[in-house]
């Protein structure tokens, strides 16, 4: 299905069936992208793109972009020295909108900030729950769910119940079954100790 690709890294061992050509630019020629830390998936900015823009990405790995008020195309830390170095393009799925998953030299804002995304319009109600991946999401999910209905027959009700101290206590010995485990390379025990 790849109709047309731009140049490839002669290190390149990751394209797919998608190429430019599925991109929906704009009436200008250009597409959104979006900047996202490849670690932490954080957003840090949000830019346009023309075709040339994305075909210097691909090429060079460098995050490029197409500045409107210039009408040029621009290469983030080419001046700042805040590069970014580019890890993965993703399109979405109806074709008009890009991700260039990065690792970040610097700030990724003019301002020196790391992410453009510092204005809060709605702050949430509690604390924002951290991204665990899913077994520890499940993991977290029933420990929530075991505070809350606090069975009888739960261990995270008796430990609830024994208060912070105990649990506080329990943690460090939970994590040094966990080191010796790995130290003697017991995979079974690791993951029951985990």
């Amino acid at each position: 299905m790849l109709k047309e690709k731009a140049k490839q890294p002669a290190d390149s061992q990751l394209w797919t069936d998608v190429s430019l050509e599925d991109i929906t630019f704009d009436a200008r020629g250009l597409v959104p992208v979006v900047a996202q830390d490849c670690r932490t998936l954080e957003v840090l900015m949000l830019a346009w793109a023309n075709r040339g823009a994305l075909e210097l990405t691909l090429q060079t790995r460098k995050g490029t972009y197409f500045s409107r008020s210039r009408d040029a195309l621009w290469v983030k830390g080419e001046s700042s020295g805040n590069a970014q170095n580019v890890q993965q393009v993703l399109l979405d799925c109806d074709g008009d909108a890009v991700i260039y998953l990065l690792e970040q030299q610097g700030g990724a804002c003019h301002t020196g900030e790391r992410s453009c995304f510092n204005n809060a319009l709605l702050v949430p109600q509690t604390a924002p729950v951290p991204n665990l991946g899913a077994t520890l999401e499940r993991v977290y999910g029933t420990i929530l769910d075991r505070l809350e209905h606090q069975p009888e027959n739960s261990y995270v009700t008796k430990m609830h119940l024994a208060g912070l101290d105990r649990i506080l206590k329990k943690i460090p010995e939970e994590a040094g079954e966990v080191v010796i485990a790995a130290k003697n390379a017991d995979r079974a025990e690791m993951a029951l100790e985990v």
